[in-house]
C-alpha cells in the first residue's frame, strides 16, 4: 500500500493509466472492431479518458472507496488475511470507476442516457478481471519496486 502522498500518485497513475488503456482499447473494439484505425483511435481518446479518470479517482471513488473499506473490513477482518483489504478496495474502485467512466464514456460520445445501463454492464464484466488479474498487481508490483528504491523522504503520510 502506498504510505505517502508521491507513492499514492505513483500507484494511482500506474492503476488509472493500465485501466483506461485497456478499457479504452475494450470499449473502441466494441463501437468499431479491429479496423485500421483502432490504435489511432484508442491514443486519441487516452489523455482525456486519463485525465477524468485520475480526477475520479482522486476525488471522489477513491476516498469513497477507502472509507468504506477501512470502516467496514478492517475492523472485522485485519487478523485474517492480507488480502481483503486490498481486493475490497479494488471491488468497490471498480464499481464506482465503471458508474462514472461508463457515464463518461456515453456522454463523450453523444449517445443518450439510455445507453448507459448497457455500457455500464458492459464495462464492468471487463473492468473487474482487468482489474484484478492484471492491472492490481503490476501496478503493487510497481509500487513496491519504488518503495524499495528511495529513501524514506518524510513525505505527508495519507
Amino acid at each position: 500500500m502506498p504510505r505517502n502522498l508521491k507513492e499514492e500518485l505513483l500507484f494511482m497513475l500506474v492503476m488509472a493509466g493500465l485501466m483506461v488503456l485497456g478499457m479504452a482499447a475494450y470499449n473502441v473494439y466494441l463501437a468499431k472492431g479491429m479496423s485500421a484505425g483502432f490504435l489511432a483511435e484508442v491514443i486519441v481518446g487516452y489523455p482525456l479518458a486519463l485525465l477524468v479518470a485520475m480526477l475520479c479517482d482522486g476525488l471522489i471513488v477513491g476516498p469513497i472507496a477507502k472509507g468504506l473499506a477501512f470502516k467496514v473490513i478492517v475492523p472485522r477482518f485485519k487478523n485474517k488475511s492480507g488480502l481483503r483489504i486490498p481486493i475490497t478496495i479494488s471491488l468497490l474502485m471498480v464499481a464506482g470507476m465503471v458508474t462514472l467512466m461508463s457515464l463518461f464514456g456515453v456522454l463523450i460520445n453523444g449517445n443518450s442516457l439510455s445507453a448507459y445501463p448497457k455500457a455500464w454492464l458492459l464495462n464492468v464484466v471487463v473492468a473487474l478481471p482487468l482489474q484484478l488479474l492484471v492491472v492490481a498487481p503490476i501496478a503493487r508490483f510497481v509500487l513496491v519496486k519504488f518503495q524499495g528504491q528511495l529513501p524514506d523522504q518524510g513525505d505527508v503520510e495519507i
